[in-house]
């Protein structure tokens, strides 16, 4: 179908939200999908032009977070196999299953997320004392525990994807003795796998819109760079504010559809 000028600079807008939010916190798609739909587009294939159209953003997001990156090529390999997998299963899931099958479940998820980003700084001090106590040291990258959640959390960001940086966000600030933005850069790349792979996929698969894509694509590019600039500036405290506060807006954005 062709979009008028008026929806093309909707979705071109919406994939420079998306852009900024992604690489912010995550979230995104709650932008750009739902006005995918208000142009007409069948909700398969405005999931899947937006899985498309969103990989150059979690691209340019993950560049603009370069310097956090460095020293964590061994862990960003590590768990982006667990992410690439989780990935191709949720595309897989979302051609395969009724678009129904992940709503009960997600707003819970992101909630129980959302705890976990808020008593972080808690969890992980209490961690640490029982680890001096203990004389035990903590896995670098996460283990076993990191590995598994990460894949189940790449599941649904291949299916969907709202609030999936939340939910990455949250099983690494739990799991990983380091800083919050360090764990944010790794986040960008997670979601530029799964969105690649994802969109790999559909390529071969399923119905999408060329035109909803490239503006999406365009607009994310954009939105990556912005939103590097702004969430690297961002002191701990409030980059977990913000985090916070976009995971609610999500909740309530699924669950009052």
């Amino acid at each position: 179908m062709a979009l008028s000028i008026w929806e093309m600079l909707a979705v071109f807008a919406a994939g420079t939200a998306a852009g900024t939010i992604n690489t912010i916190v995550g979230s995104g798609t709650l932008i750009t999908f739902p006005v995918l739909l208000a142009t007409g587009l069948p909700p398969i294939t405005a999931n899947v032009s937006n899985a498309l159209g969103l990989v150059p953003g979690s691209i340019s997001g993950a560049i603009g977070y370069r310097s956090e990156l460095k020293g964590q090529t061994t862990r960003v390999l590590r768990l982006g196999g667990a992410a690439l997998l989780g990935g191709l299963v949720g595309a897989v899931l979302l051609l395969a299953l009724p678009s129904e099958a992940f709503d009960a479940i997600v707003p819970v998820l992101i909630g129980i997320a959302l705890v976990l980003v808020l008593l972080q700084p808690r969890i992980s001090a209490a961690v640490r004392r029982r680890r001096e106590a203990t004389g035990t040291t903590a896995h670098p990258h996460g283990g076993a525990a990191l590995l598994v959640g990460l894949f189940l959390a790449s599941v649904y960001g291949g299916y969907f994807g709202a609030a999936q940086g939340v939910l990455y966000i949250s099983l690494m600030g739990l799991l990983l003795h380091d800083t919050l933005q360090r764990i944010n850069a790794v986040k960008n790349i997670l979601g530029a796998v799964v969105n690649g792979v994802a969109a790999v996929f559909f390529l071969f698969v399923a119905d999408f819109d060329w035109t909803a894509v490239l503006l999406i694509a365009v607009g994310s590019t954009i939105g990556g760079q912005i939103g590097a600039k702004v969430g690297r500036r961002l002191p701990p405290t409030v980059l977990r504010g913000v985090i916070i506060a976009v995971g609610v807006v999500a909740i309530l954005q699924l669950t009052l559809k």
